[in-house]
């Protein structure tokens, strides 16, 4: 089993790293450091581009989580998924029978949570397995 972390470098993802190093530390479980290359649009041959251009941004932003799990003794996983965020988050737990899915809030409401889409609410309505949401401030 594993413990699978969307990572974005935002507020609520530095959050939720430090408690899915918690509970990776609890269970003895590796981290998986997941990030969604996916662009908004999916026809062109800009969509390369972006994409790559994304890639290149998440690989960057994932260091920064690695780095802290490698001081707090936690061996980590890193999954670039050419897959929109929460999709990618969900593929990554399948591949890496995960125990549960850890994600950073930005603050939002539920209502806007709920007509924008964001991660958090897909997963809570998608996730076969727990999914654990961190608040970017408390």
């Amino acid at each position: 089993m594993s413990i699978v972390l969307g990572y974005d470098e935002s507020p609520g993802a530095v959050r939720a790293l430090t408690a899915a190093l918690e509970v990776a530390t609890a269970y003895g479980e590796p981290l998986v450091l997941v990030y969604g290359t996916a662009p908004p649009g999916s026809l062109g041959e800009e969509y390369t581009a972006q994409r790559d251009a994304i890639a290149a941004v998440g690989e960057a932003a994932l260091q920064h989580a690695v780095e802290v799990a490698h001081e707090a003794g936690v061996p980590t996983t890193i999954e670039l998924i050419d897959q929109k965020p929460a999709q990618a988050l969900l593929a990554a737990a399948d591949k890496h029978d995960a125990r549960v899915i850890v994600v950073g809030t930005w603050g939002e409401s539920p209502l806007r949570g709920a007509m924008l889409g964001s991660t958090p609410h897909k997963l809570l309505h998608l996730s076969s397995r727990p999914v654990l949401c961190v608040p970017a401030a408390v």
